[in-house]
């Protein structure tokens, strides 16, 4: 039985959500809402799907949501979806505060609900062969730069675009940070569009974490040191290295990855979660604690200015 799925907010994002949902033979893709009736009817029409223009409606029909709005409207309607017993899927960052994160958390929990954060890359073929790589990383570089992206004007470089990395990072590492230091510059907007934080961590890995979104040249890059090999990869790309000691010498080898949408694989295992009640791979718990560290590096940032 195909799962009931919805899209509110279908900007450039929520769109991709509604093409994917309506792709999949796992969901019934039976409507969108967004503020603008205009922008939901062109979708709806592009999609085979319907737009309707009151958000208890969409909620009276579906199973599960993708929410891809501002994300200071996250809380309120990701609360309204699980107070009448509906699957959630959230954009990230979770919300703007961990406090209206923690509600939605204690809430799906409650009704014994599926709340999974959209923090793509987790689904990106390429964290799977990092995965299986990785025992015991010391130190982590991270590069996630494009150019200006004319959206999420509501939020800096760090929420906007940062918070991916921090994710992962926070996933990878699995210890308590000790310690964060940060900088961040406005450029375009009033907040920070260039960014730079160094997390240290209590076991001793350190991890070194830029953010752009006015660079000239789209980059998604991660690179992890540990003490028997060194890998590189390219989220972009999907593509990547591993660099290990061959006696005196450097030896590198390709990272074989199968490549696929990270979205696809991203919506098709939240509503198999759904259809199952399993939890999620990014559940809401590990979205907020990124948001926590995510609002400590954008207040180090706005007190150093």
């Amino acid at each position: 039985m195909s799962v009931k799925v919805g899209v509110v907010g279908v900007g450039a994002i929520g769109r991709n959500h509604a093409r994917i949902y309506s792709e999949l033979e796992s969901t019934d893709l039976v409507g969108i809402y967004d503020a603008d009736e205009s922008r939901a009817k062109e979708i709806a029409a592009e999609f085979g799907t319907e737009a309707v223009t009151d958000l208890s409606e969409l909620i009276s029909r579906i199973d599960a949501a993708s929410i891809s709005t501002p994300t200071v409207t996250h809380r309120d309607i990701g609360m309204q979806m699980l107070e009448a017993g509906k699957h959630v899927l959230v954009e990230k960052p979770i919300s703007d505060s961990v406090d209206d994160a923690k509600a939605m958390i204690d809430l799906a929990h409650e009704r014994g609900l599926v709340l999974q954060v959209g923090h793509i890359e987790r689904f990106n073929p390429v964290m799977s062969q990092l995965e299986a790589r990785l025992n015991s990383p010391k130190f982590i570089e991270c590069h996630r730069l494009s150019p200006f992206p004319k959206r999420s004007m509501d939020i800096g470089v760090v929420l906007d675009l940062m918070i991916h990395d921090l994710e992962i990072v926070l996933h990878l590492v699995n210890s308590p940070i000790a310690h964060v230091d940060a900088v961040g510059i406005p450029v375009l907007t009033r907040r920070e569009d260039i960014a730079n934080a160094r997390l240290r961590f209590e076991n001793g890995c350190v991890a070194n974490i830029t953010a752009s979104r006015i660079s000239p040249e789209r980059m998604r890059k991660i690179r992890v040191f540990q003490g028997d090999a060194y890998l590189s990869l390219d989220y972009q790309d999907q593509s990547g290295w591993i660099y290990r000691k061959d006696g005196m010498e450097i030896g590198r080898e390709a990272v074989e990855v199968e490549k696929d949408e990270p979205l696809k694989c991203e919506l098709a295992a939240f509503v198999e979660c759904a259809a199952r009640g399993e939890q999620p791979k990014v559940s809401g718990q590990q979205g907020a604690a990124a948001l926590d560290v995510a609002l400590e590096i954008t207040r180090l940032i706005e007190d150093s200015q």
